[in-house]
């Protein structure tokens, strides 16, 4: 999975999760919770993405 494709995956993500709001009970609690879901989610995906990058390249530092 390409850099380009994870973003992409994350911006359709989060407009689903917007429009999945916008169409709800108007909960901001509820709102900002789906949001920071989306939002953890996303980042793990992109540390993910980064470890295995760094792991095929057999990079010595393995953090990201």
């Amino acid at each position: 999975m390409t850099l380009s494709n994870l973003l992409f995956r994350l911006l359709l993500v989060t407009a689903m999760t917007f429009s999945v709001v916008a169409c709800g009970d108007n909960n901001a609690e509820d709102a900002g919770e789906k949001i920071d879901e989306v939002v953890t989610d996303a980042g793990n995906k992109v540390e993910d993405l980064c470890e295995d990058v760094k792991d095929k390249a057999d990079a010595e530092d393995k953090d990201c």
